[in-house]
Parts: C-alpha cells; structure tokens; sequence
C-alpha cells in the first residue's frame, strides 16, 4: 500500500488538487509538501499563510470555550507570548515562503487597549511578525485620526479597498491591495472591511470615514492583479463575518478569488467552506487559534492544498519569554487599577451563544438593579473570552475583566417607548442577525435584555418574526409607553437608545456601565448567571453558536 508521501508526490506530479482532513498532523503534512517531487525539484513553490484575526487585545492565556459531544468544555488557550512561540514553530516549517497576516480587531478589547487607546497593542503584534493586517470594525473605535495612528505603528503593510476619507472624492485611506512574492509565484491581497460598521456600532466611531461594499470594485481589483500585476493567487483578507463573506463567494464579482481569509464573527472554520467561485475560512478569535493553510503552486496552478485550525495551546507551545516580558511591560502603567477584584462569578460568564448568554445576562441584571425600569437593553456583542469558577468554587472578576466585558465605559439613556415601537424595533434587530439576505445581516448576535421575554421564529419572512412579547410578565400592548434603559451609542440622535429611534423624554443617567456593574458585583458577588430564557428562537436551540445555517459548517 503507497504511504501517504508517495500519493502526495504523484497528486503533485499529476496535477491533482488535493484537500486533505486538518485531524493529520500539520507538521509533518507541510514536510510531506516541502519534500513533494514538484517543490524539491524547484518546479513548484510550497506557501504558507498563517492567519489570525478578532484577537481583540487578550494578552494572557485565558480561558477559552469549546462545544463537544453536546455541551461546553473549557481549555486554557491563547496569550501573545504563546501565540510567538507558535507563529516561530510554524513558520520554520516553511521558513522562505510563510506569510503572517490578521484580519481585524487587534488593538480593541481589553483593558489595556481601551486605556492606551491601542497605542500598547501594536508594538506587541509587530513583535509577532505579521507581513499584512486588515482594519476591523473595532479598530474605528477611538476615531478616525487614532486609527490611522494605530494602525501607522503597525510594520506590517496594511489593505483595505472600502474605507474612504468623506468628502475627498474617492481617497482610500489604506491602500486596497498589497502583492508578495513566494519564489516564482505571486500573490494577491485585497482587503475589505464590514461596509455595515457605521450601523453595528456607535456611529461617532466612523466619523470622516466612508464604506463601500465589494461588489463596488472587486471585480475590477481582481481583474488587475491577475492581467496586470501577474497574480497567480488572490486572496480576500476579510472582516464582513460569515454569512456575508459566505454571500460574496458565490457572487459573480468574486470569480478570480481563490480564498476569502474570513473574520469578524469568530467562527472556527476547520475545513475551508465552499463558495462557487471561492473558499471561505475564519480562524477564531482572542488569540485562542491559527489558520494555518498550505499550498503547493506550480506555474501559477495550485497543485496541492491543505487547510487546518490550529489551537494556541500553551501546553505544546512554551511562552516565549521576550514577549513575556513586553506584555507585563504593556500593562504595569495599569496594573495596580485593572488588577481590583470587584466580584466572583460561580458560573462561567460567556458570550458564545447567539440567541442570549450568561455574560450579558449579568450586564442586563445589574442595570435593571440599578434603575428598575420597565425593561433594559444592551448591543449583542462578541468579544470577550470566558472566565471558568474552580469545580465548587467561585472565580475572581477583576476590572481588566470588566473591561473585556464592555470596553467602552458606555454612558446610560432612559427614556418612553410604545409597544409598538419595542415590536417594530426587536423585528429590526433579529433581521439585522438573522436576514435572509445575508449581505445585511450585522456580524454580531441578537439584542440582550432584562424585563423582556421574546418568542420569534428565525426562519418567518422579515417583519414576522415575533411570535410573543412580555414586558414585566406581561403580555405587551402595543399601545402603551413603557420605560427603557440601554448604553448609549456614541454619535445618535439623542431621541434613540440601542437603536430605538424616537424615545419619548430621552434623559442621561449620572452613572455609566461599569460604575454600575461594579456597583451590582459588590453587593450581590458570588453571582452566577445562566441562560435562563428571555429569548427563546421556536426553531433554534438555545446554545445556537452561529448565525450561519444550512451549512456543513459547526461551531466546536
């Protein structure tokens, strides 16, 4: 029986395109690729892309949260000084032709970030090697002139083809693609960042900023690199999130890509997802993980070709000490106030689920503490990794937690509302998770609250897919005014709250999010929140761990 190097050689010499399972061994998959006839005898060139993205500024090995055989599981993962070690181990497997690049969301996240401003992050990521980084949609989050700082401290080159300066008449403010060499072929780069990031988040973050989508120019972008600038590969370096870059790949703008790099939604893709015209993958976020993806090109065809997601474990990757060293150095101008202990949690705090989770639960818990209106509300969002309690015991929330809990120390609106309003607004936002068209569908999960109990169905046309509300256990009524409290988004109109526009007596409270978390924990530690139903999807459970369906796609 041919071992599995002879039958890697004869797909090589024959010109098969091989996808083989990421479960093999990666090393020894990229030696069998280094040692393939085609490669040794320089006739062929083995590249590698290893790719990163959402890290959102997690510097420490943390916990980190997985989904097998039905339920959680908890490992330790990630940590810049792990992720080092890691990225050096990988790249050695291939040392001539290994390209590092991120996808987004690097400089945003953590206590450390949001207290720089981002200014902290970047020289630890330059330590780390990336050749090309893309801008998230957290990385407009200290404005447009700290996010041209940042992202000018990075080393790397940077792409993106549809951030705009407003009013300038069509001038980009990175440019749209970046091309390397790997021996005789050359690759193609073109970045594009979620054009719906002016209405995910707080609108002042984008200020003096426009987006456009791809099906503006990608085409015409692909068609240069490939006749003009002799590209044998192309590549989409993405931040749109899964449903929308799953949209892209079987759009006919997108013929000529061979692979869209994939991020913003945190997706764990182990086997690349099949477009028409491309393949989709996306690698995880926090730090916890890395696509690694091997190819073998000879004259300009990919031969041979190999995807895996690897794990950031620090167990098999030792913690490189240099980096160590910088992120205590990082963070010591802050460790003294984000080392507090300011609560205990016996409960994981998590935010994986799409529908509601326990970490935002707690969020919503400690304002309608605070406030008691008729209900509260906070954004769906997804950073953060979990935090694990001892077996019987309680686990310690520190500010630096808190801070990746909700890193902007939001200010707080209440104001009045009709029912009807809260039933045309909580249609708006399950459409904006759950749209059929996926290029609207926001890369983050649905609206949390307290106060609310909603029943919808994901699969109702848009605009029916309530099926009950309750407000205070309460059947609503469409005709009442009701209280409401949310964060608020920075740059909206001040008669809007968590994307509830025209709130009757919108007023500020003298207090913001944290003080009040910080408050709550102090009087009711140990908490231990859960999923306790106060949203319930009629054809979706409630651990639903993705926004895309229909696929052989599963979050694990």
């Amino acid at each position: 029986m041919a071992t599995r190097r002879d039958f890697l050689k004869q797909a090589g010499s024959a010109g098969v395109g091989l996808a083989v399972a990421s479960s093999l061994d990666d090393g020894a998959y990229a030696a069998d690729l280094a040692q393939g006839r085609a490669v040794a005898t320089g006739k062929a060139d083995h590249i590698t892309i290893l790719h990163t993205a959402d890290i959102h500024a997690q510097l420490e090995i943390h916990d980190e949260f997985f989904y097998e055989q039905g339920r959680p599981q908890f490992r330790r993962r990630g940590g810049f000084a792990t992720l080092r070690t890691m990225i050096n181990t990988l790249k050695a497997q291939n040392p001539q032709h290994t390209l590092v690049v991120d996808g987004g969301d690097c400089f945003q996240g953590s206590a450390v970030a949001a207290l720089s401003k981002g200014q902290a992050i970047t020289p630890l990521l330059n330590r780390i090697g990336y050749d090309l980084v893309l801008p998230g949609n957290w990385e407009v989050v200290y404005g447009k002139e700290m996010l041209i700082r940042d992202m000018g401290m990075y080393t790397a080159a940077k792409v993106c083809a549809n951030m705009f300066h407003a009013g300038s008449d069509g001038a980009l403010i990175f440019p749209p693609y970046q091309i390397f060499n790997a021996g005789r072929t050359r690759i193609g780069f073109i970045g594009y960042n979620d054009p719906l990031t002016p209405v995910r988040q707080s609108p002042a973050y984008s200020r003096g900023i426009t987006f456009t989508r791809p099906e503006a120019d990608l085409a015409r972008y692909v068609t240069l690199l490939r006749e003009e600038k002799g590209c044998h590969i192309v590549f989409v370096l993405s931040h749109m999130g899964l449903a929308q870059q799953l949209n892209l790949a079987n759009q006919p703008y997108a013929e000529g890509v061979d692979y869209v790099l994939g991020a913003d939604t945190h997706e764990r893709i182990r086997e690349p997802l099949r477009g028409k015209h491309c393949k989709v993958t996306e690698p995880g976020a926090f730090a916890s993980f890395v696509g690694k993806l091997d190819l073998v090109v000879d004259n300009g065809t990919i031969k041979e070709e190999q995807y895996a997601l690897l794990d950031v474990d620090p167990e098999r990757y030792a913690e490189d000490d240099e980096m160590k060293a910088m992120v205590a150095a990082a963070r010591e101008p802050y460790r003294q106030e984000i080392s507090t202990v300011i609560g205990r949690t016996r409960t994981p705090l998590l935010r994986y689920y799409v529908i509601e989770t326990p970490m935002d639960n707690l969020i919503t818990d400690a304002l309608m503490w605070k406030f008691n209106t008729d209900f509260v509300v906070s954004n769906g969002f997804r950073f953060c990794p979990p935090l694990v309690p001892p077996a019987g015991g309680a686990a310690e929330i520190t500010t630096e937690y808190l801070w990746s809990m909700l890193p902007v120390e939001s200010a707080i609106k209440t104001g009045v509302v009709s029912g009807q309003q809260v039933l045309d607004w909580l249609e708006n936002e399950l459409e904006n998770t759950f749209a059929t068209e996926a290029a609207n569908r926001f890369g983050g999960w649905f609206v949390r609250f307290n106060g609310l109990y909603v029943k919808f169905t994901i699969g109702r046309p848009t605009g029916r897919r309530v099926r009950e509300v309750q407000v205070q256990g309460q059947p609503l009524v469409p005709s009442r005014r009701y209280t409401v409290l949310g964060c608020e988004r920075e740059g909206d109109p001040d008669n809007t709250v968590c994307r509830i526009r025209s709130v009757a007596d919108p007023r500020r409270v003298d207090s913001n999010v944290h003080q009040v978390v910080t408050e709550y924990l102090a009087r009711h530690s140990p908490v231990a929140p859960r999923v306790d139903g106060r949203a319930v999807a009629t054809d979706a459970p409630a651990d639903l761990l993705s926004q895309v369906e229909g696929t052989s796609y599963r979050f694990r």
